[in-house]
This record gives structure tokens, sequence and C-alpha cells, in this order.
């Protein structure tokens, strides 16, 4: 039954329904709703999980790596300069293959300093060895949260579930809460095959010389690699109980005939579906990448043919490089025939507005003569210096 509930409690909600043993994480906007509702959830009695207070972020997710591998299902959730503080750990976690569940609540790093909404603290640690999903709404946020607990355990790899700061977090939309039965049937207890056990002393996290070390980045390499078929079957899994997918790692709509297609990622992609209605007389296919990792290859070269351009928008960049996405997309496109002309931007950096009129903005932008390698699209050139412009 739909509920209007804030996508931080319907988060908070969600995780709880996975029955969680050990929680931990340190306040920080906007995520700090998310596991203040965990913890009066934990309060109450109506969730049975070790709370772990601590002082930082670093702390936090030290707690949760120790909690997942001594065999407990463990969570915690992070924002901005939270996640740059835990990096350290992140690459831990990954390359110790824990299974855990970490929220990202999507917001802008400083300096300067910003408390409002964009990729870049996540996409910043896109190459530490975490599955990245992106959700474009807060349904789509409590389905990928309950789906990630299984892709992680089934893995043995973390999985970071990214969400946009306050324009999800903060936001009432009617969302379906699924049953506790529900999700019992689809996620079963918490199994790690390494689990630390003082019957049976093992040890993790051991220095490798340089004779096995090229190994062991293979074998996590090639295990985010099959774990798309993992995400994919999660979602398969999940709509036939709850009769709702959240697109695996990359979902498409739009006309069949249009020749123009739009990729972007999170919540943008609600913008951009509603503009469309808007200027029905310039159709594009709407490309939503919801897995940053493992990148979807195979089926971004799917979506792709028969398109003559392919705009891609995000909401981060690499500084003196350009597009982050754009340029994975360019280079899933190498070597593919008639690959469409890729045009990157990037927008609503730090927080700004994308109103419904970038998706015509974006379509004139496809009509230029060169593609645009990268720009960011609403910079407004009078508010900078003349020695920057």
């Amino acid at each position: 039954m739909l509920e209007a509930v804030e996508g931080s409690a319907a988060i908070a909600k969600a995780v709880a329904l996975c029955r969680p043993q050990v929680i931990s994480a340190y306040p920080i906007t906007p995520q700090t709703h998310i596991v203040e509702n965990l913890a009066s959830l934990v309060a109450d009695g109506q969730l049975r999980a070790e709370m772990v207070s601590v002082e930082s972020e670093f702390s936090a997710a030290s707690v949760v790596l120790g909690a997942a591998a001594s065999g407990s299902r463990a969570y915690t959730a992070s924002s901005a300069q939270g996640i740059l503080l835990m990096t350290e750990v992140l690459y831990n976690i990954a390359g110790l293959r824990i299974p855990l569940v970490l929220t990202c609540a999507n917001r802008a790093i400083s300096a300067p300093v910003s408390a409002w909404n964009d990729q870049q603290d996540s996409m910043s640690v896109r190459d530490a060895g975490w599955i990245q999903l992106y959700c474009a709404s807060n349904q789509e946020a409590v389905d990928t949260t309950i789906q990630a607990f299984r892709i992680a355990e089934r893995t043995e790899l973390p999985v970071m579930v990214c969400v946009d700061g306050y324009i999800l977090t903060h936001t009432l939309e009617p969302i379906d809460i699924p049953a506790q039965g529900q999700v019992d049937a689809f996620l079963p207890p918490y199994r790690f095959s390494r689990a630390l056990d003082p019957v049976r002393p093992i040890s993790i996290g051991n220095l490798v010389t340089p004779e096995y070390y090229a190994e062991a980045r293979y074998a996590h390499h090639h295990a985010l690699l099959r774990a798309k078929d993992e995400i994919e079957a999660a979602d398969r899994d999940w709509a036939k109980i709850s009769g709702r997918r959240s697109g695996g790692l990359l979902s498409v709509e739009g006309r069949d005939d249009a020749r123009i297609g739009i990729l972007t990622i999170g919540s943008v992609i609600g913008t951009l579906a509603d503009a469309r209605e808007e200027y029905p007389d310039r159709p594009a296919k709407l490309l939503k990448l919801r897995s940053m990792r493992p990148f979807p290859v195979d089926a971004i070269r799917q979506a792709c043919r028969g398109l003559s351009d392919l705009i891609v928008l995000e909401r981060a960049l690499s500084m003196g490089s350009g597009g982050i996405i754009g340029t994975e997309v360019r280079g899933a496109l190498f070597g593919e025939p008639n690959p469409p002309r890729v045009h990157n931007f990037a927008a609503g950096l730090g927080g700004r507005d994308m109103p419904l009129e970038i998706y015509p903005r974006l379509l004139k932008a496809a009509e230029a003569p060169t593609p645009t390698r990268f720009e960011i699209m609403d910079v407004e050139m009078e508010k900078l210096p003349e020695t920057e412009r």
C-alpha cells in the first residue's frame, strides 16, 4: 500500500526490513535522517540490531567492516566529506571482499563548502572496488536497498546505493514499503563464507607481495564484471515479488525511431521524462544508467544502436579532464560500427536547479556540427572574474 514517506525514512525502513545486525554511521547532512530513523527503530524495539555510535566516518566504516567480516549483516551511510574521510576503509572493505551495504546521500564536495547535491562524492570513489547503483526515485531507493543486500552477499562485494541528497532524501513521495514477508522471501539470512571465527582462526588483509598482488586485483576486477548477472537477477527476482523493476544495469525509454538519446544517472531522469512530455515534437530516448560499477559496456552498446547522437548528462566531473561518465561511454562505444556522436555535459553542480528547459537545450546542442567533448552547460560567465572566463 502506498504511503507518503520522506525518502530518508523510507530508506531506513528498507534497511530495517533486511534485518541488519550491526549499524554504524556518523551523522552528516543530507544522510543524517537515514541513520536517525534507524536509531529510532532500534530504540523503539522495532529493529533488533546493534547501533554503534562513533566519532567519525572512518570509524563507522571500520565498525561495519569488522562486523560483516565476523558474520553479521552490516550497514552504514554517509555523504560528501564523510565519504572522503572513510575512503581508506572503503578500499579495504572492497579489497577484502566484505559484503555490506552503504547508502551515499549524494552531496557536493568542498571547497568551496556546499551542502547541496551533486554526485562528486560517490564518483570520487568509483574505483574503490564497490558495486555502485544509482536511484532515480525514492521507490527505487527502497527497492535497490533491498536488492543491494542480496547482491552483496552473493558476490561478496560491497554495494553503494547512491541517492541524490535533498532531491530524494528530504522529499515526501508516495512509496510502497514492502512487507517483511516479501523481503524475507527474497533475502535469506546472512552467511559469509570467510567469516572470522576463533574456533577456526584465519587471517584476512595480510601483506601481499608483488608475486600475488596482480592476481588479487585480477580476481576483484572480474568479480565486479560477473556481478552484472547478479544485479540483473536481483532486479528480475524482486519484480516477481513486488511487481516493480528498477532498471537492472541500464534501462531505455522512448520511441524506437528516435535518433537522439540522452544518457544520465540519478534523479534528473525524472526531470527529463517530464520535459519530454512538455516537448512532444522533440522525441528522444532516455537511457537511465543505474550501474556505474560494474560499468555496463554491452548494455550501452546495445542501447546506442540506431542512434545518430548520444547526449551524456552528468552531475560531476573529473577536474582537468572533463566528463566522467562521458569518457567511459566513449570508451564503451570504441570499435562499434556507426557509433553515435557523443556530446558530454555536466549540469546541476552544487545543487543548481535543472529546469525542464534543459531538455530542449540538450537537443539543440546535438545539432552542432562538431560534438561537444565536455562542457559545464549552466555556468553563468558574468559571475566569474575576467581572468577565469
